[in-house]
């Protein structure tokens, strides 16, 4: 009776994590730095939206590095193929994280996170395309295990 309860205690935090977070309706799994126009690892998707749907932007990254770093999904929106917006995101620049693990130790860090970036708001009913790269300043020791933009409907 016990194991029952856990289990009803753990799905219901599942089920309110998505009505608190957004429901995932795409992701662009970049997970490599793009150096030059020559090596660019784009990834895009495609999705119908309403005018009104609020979308938001998450970074899930796992990543490792000495010293210091600085990396930015570059996004370009697209509705019905007409280029309408580039957008910027410092993965790091978060106002909500989810599961973030942190770890410094004489200047290797080790960091993982679930952060939401920013959102938008959906102007008219249309098929929209999001493309994006990630590009980082030049660090060696930089290893990506995981660098992924994800779009959540509220």
């Amino acid at each position: 009776m016990k194991n029952l309860f856990t289990i009803f205690i753990f799905t219901l935090c599942l089920m309110s994590c998505d009505s608190i977070t957004g429901e995932e309706i795409g992701r662009l799994s970049i997970n490599k730095i793009s150096i030059d126009n020559d090596n660019k690892i784009l990834k895009e998707f495609t999705v119908d939206l309403k005018k009104g749907d609020e979308i938001g932007l998450w970074s899930d990254m796992d990543i490792e590095y000495n010293g210091e770093v600085t990396l930015t999904f570059k996004l370009t929106m697209f509705k019905n193929r007409k280029r309408i917006a580039t957008i910027d995101i410092d993965p790091t620049d978060k106002y909500i994280t989810i599961g973030e693990m942190q770890k410094s130790i004489n200047g290797k860090t080790d960091w993982s996170f679930l952060g939401k970036n920013t959102s938008l708001t959906i102007d008219d009913d249309a098929t929209y395309t999001f493309k994006g790269i990630l590009i980082a300043t030049k660090n060696p020791t930089l290893q990506i295990d995981q660098a992924e933009v994800v779009f959540k409907r509220s």
